[in-house]
Formats: structure tokens, C-alpha cells, sequence
């Protein structure tokens, strides 16, 4: 039996920016988990206990796998055996049959709260991880390799984005990041190209890098108390593009140049000049939400953002409209703004990088 922690995520800087090819975002790892454990079985099985699906029969057929449930919330998983299993075909790994049990602590299991913390990506990547670490005497494994196999299965399944999430959950820490271009892997997987061919190649614009926080920077993070619809978000986004396209490339621009101000704060050690690009990469979501008539800061995020000002910067996290948002903060004043967020209906979660 093995077993697999795999982190959630959130967004510090650089959303909506990061959809386009070379622009980049600044995403955590979160100390929130979801846990996989795998075992060479006599018959392929899975179990999603939580989403009432404890024993799901599976098996893998000329390439593809045929799960006994429709459920929609299993298309994820699917699609992630069948990259997968794939790929070690194309790696002449002889695979068996196994049992696959996931459970989460990225939504709140008493309530089911929806938080944003990236579940889907954490499901892709604990797929995958939890497979190559069952056969991995026979491999060699790294976290480019997993991300990739992760990506290509996510993007397969929800057929857009960034892939952002999916290199927090699979690198841990605070992750400096550019997205591949999502146009080039859509021609690639509509050619079929082999998963083992496709994971060695160079993926155009693709960008992870790992940064370390100053010490005395403190992540602080609230939630709202309503999720956030980012596929309706980026739809209101889409006609900037084409109808004023010089508003929305001064967007980007904005955005980038925050990123890069903040990465230069993360390697400097200098605190206030992150706080002051967390700040500038808010004015530039303002806009952009004012220009679209896209909701990203509710009135809750703008609360709690305010409030956020007084004890260090705060911005929404992630598509906005709803889910977290976040604050750089010191020790001394963290539980200061967290009573201050409770007095505004703000839930303040106990979150941290996580490594």
C-alpha cells in the first residue's frame, strides 16, 4: 500500500493573465490535502467515499477505461488512468490491476464547503503520482513528468486553462509560473500523439519556478462564504479581447508587471514591495472587472480587502466572485485581521504553504 498527500492551491497573483501564452502567475501550495492510497489488487477498483461512490468498479480495455458509474464527477479520474496507463504502455511497463482510494480536506467535510483550493487539479496529480509511485522501480519519476502527464489529463477533461493549479499541487511551496499554450497541446491531443512522445517534448512558453517566501511574510486567507463560477468569469473576459483588444493588453501588461515586481520581492526578501504588487495586480482585476461587467471582487471580497489594507495588502484569489481571498500580513497582526474579517461575516481559514 502506498500513500499520497497531495497539497491543494491557491492564486497569489496573476489570474486571467496566466490563461495567455508568456504571461505569467504566482501560485501556493496549501496545507489543505487530499490523500490517495494505491495497492496491487486481484480486480481494479475505486473508491470515492466521500462523494458517496465507495466502490466503483474499473478495468482498462485496449486502452481506454471503462468505469461501471456514469457519474459526471468521475471524468477526471477516468481520463487520468487512461494518460496514464498509456504512457506506461509506451514505457513497456507491464501494469496490473490495483485498488484506489481518494479522500479530501480541501472543501470543509462538516458542510461541504466549496473553498477554491484547486480539488480537481489535486485529484489529477494524486492519480498520477499514485501510479508511477506503484511502479516506480521501473521508471524515473520527477515532478516535471508528473505535472505534464497531470496537465494533459486535465486539459483533456475540462478543455481550457491554465494548469496553474495543477503545478502548486504537484511542486508544493510558492510557484512562479507561466502556462504552456493551451492552442499548441489542443492540436497535439487532437493528433494523438503518444502520451511518452508528447511528455518529452518541449512545451512552448511552459515556465515553473520555484520561489522561497521571505520568513516574516505571513499568508493570510479568508473566505467569503459563496464559490465563485470561474467558467462564467472567463466568458465576460473573451469579448474584451476581440471588442477592445488595447484595454484588455493593457490588462496584461498591468498583471505581468505585478508578477514581476512580486517575483523580485520574493528573491530580494522585500516585504513592502510585494504588498505593493499584490495592491497593483488588484487595481488591475478592478479595471478589468469594470471594463467586462464580470463580478470579480464581490462586496464580501471588498470587505475583506479593505480591512486587509490596514494590516498589510490583500486581493481576491483565483477567478474572484466568490471563494477566498488573500492577505500579506506580519505575525503580530495576523490575529488582529482575522477578528476584523469575523466581524464582517469573513471566515478566516488556517492555512498555510505548504511544502
Amino acid at each position: 500500500m502506498h500513500e499520497i498527500k497531495v497539497p491543494g492551491k491557491l492564486f497569489i497573483a496573476g489570474e486571467y493573465a496566466v490563461l495567455e501564452p508568456g504571461y505569467p502567475a504566482i501560485v501556493v501550495a496549501v496545507n489543505r490535502y487530499l490523500t490517495a492510497k494505491i495497492a496491487i489488487a486481484e480486480v481494479q477498483t475505486l473508491s470515492l467515499p466521500q462523494l458517496g461512490l465507495p466502490d466503483v468498479s474499473c478495468r482498462f480495455e485496449q486502452g481506454k477505461v471503462i468505469i461501471e458509474d456514469t457519474d459526471a464527477r468521475l471524468d477526471f479520474i477516468k481520463n487520468t488512468f487512461e494518460v496514464v496507463h498509456n504512457y506506461l504502455l509506451e514505457k513497456s511497463v507491464k501494469t496490473q490491476p490495483f485498488s484506489f482510494t481518494i479522500s479530501s480536506e480541501l472543501d470543509d467535510d462538516a458542510s461541504g464547503r466549496k473553498y477554491g483550493l484547486g480539488s480537481s487539479a489535486a485529484v489529477v496529480v494524486a492519480v498520477v503520482s499514485s501510479i508511477l509511485k506503484l511502479y516506480g522501480e521501473q521508471l524515473t519519476v520527477t515532478k516535471k513528468l508528473i505535472y505534464k502527464l497531470a496537465s494533459i489529463a486535465h486539459f483533456q477533461t475540462q478543455g481550457s486553462g491554465s494548469c496553474a493549479d495543477v503545478a502548486a499541487s504537484t511542486y508544493g511551496g510558492y510557484i512562479h509560473y507561466t502556462a504552456f499554450e493551451a492552442s499548441w497541446l489542443k492540436e497535439k491531443l487532437k493528433g494523438n500523439k503518444s502520451v511518452l512522445e508528447l511528455v518529452e517534448q518541449n512545451w512552448p512558453y511552459l515556465k515553473i519556478e520555484e520561489l522561497e517566501a521571505p520568513t516574516e511574510l505571513v499568508l493570510a486567507v479568508g473566505w467569503t462564504g459563496s464559490s465563485a463560477k470561474t467558467a462564467s468569469l472567463i466568458k465576460k473576459i473573451e469579448p474584451l479581447k476581440h471588442e477592445n483588444p488595447t484595454i484588455y493588453e493593457e490588462f496584461l501588461r498591468r498583471t505581468r508587471d505585478a508578477v514581476s515586481s512580486m517575483v523580485e520581492g520574493f528573491q530580494h526578501n522585500d516585504i513592502e514591495k510585494i504588498k505593493a504588487s499584490v495592491s497593483a495586480n488588484r487595481s488591475a482585476l478592478l479595471d478589468l472587472s469594470i471594463e467586462t461587467g464580470g463580478v470579480i471582487e464581490t462586496v464580501s471580497l471588498e470587505k475583506m480587502i479593505n480591512i486587509a489594507k490596514r494590516y498589510g495588502a490583500g486581493k481576491s484569489s483565483g477567478a474572484g466572485g466568490g471563494d477566498c481571498g488573500i492577505a500579506f500580513t506580519s505575525k503580530e497582526k495576523k490575529e488582529l485581521l482575522h477578528k476584523e474579517w469575523r466581524d464582517v461575516d469573513v471566515i478566516p481559514l488556517e492555512i498555510k504553504p505548504s511544502e
